[in-house]
């Protein structure tokens, strides 16, 4: 499974990002995709995932009301569109797919990573 994130720069507080993952032909065999981040010195955590079939959805607490995940089918890209950004939401953002049977935030869960993308918000 390949999975390219883009879109990652920096920007002020308050502004908006949105994050792209192109992914490769294999994810539909994988129920969820996801976006997750890593702070320097934190451990990785888990932001916003998808469940492919049926669109469902779920939010870390911290993000709620902020981003948006969603994906575009024809293009299978995986989104994140990010609102009212702060300075706590700066880190390395990550896109992970994998069949999950456990916690869908749970980093541990996926098998499947992007390389990542920077977002720095000052």
């Amino acid at each position: 499974v390949q999975l390219v994130e883009s879109g990652g720069g920096s920007v002020q507080t308050g502004g908006s990002l949105t994050l792209s993952c192109a992914a490769g032909r294999y994810t539909y065999e994988r129920n969820c995709m996801g976006w997750f981040r890593q702070r320097p010195g934190k451990d990785r955590e888990g932001v916003a995932v998808l469940w492919i079939g049926g669109a469902q959805t779920t939010y870390a607490d911290s993000v709620k009301g902020r981003f948006t995940i969603s994906k575009d089918n024809a293009k299978n890209t995986l989104y994140l569109q990010m609102n009212s950004l702060k300075p706590e939401d700066s880190a390395m953002y990550y896109c992970a797919a994998d069949r999950v049977l456990g916690w869908v935030l749970n980093p541990r869960e996926y098998n499947y990573w992007g390389q990542g993308t920077q977002v720095t918000v000052s």
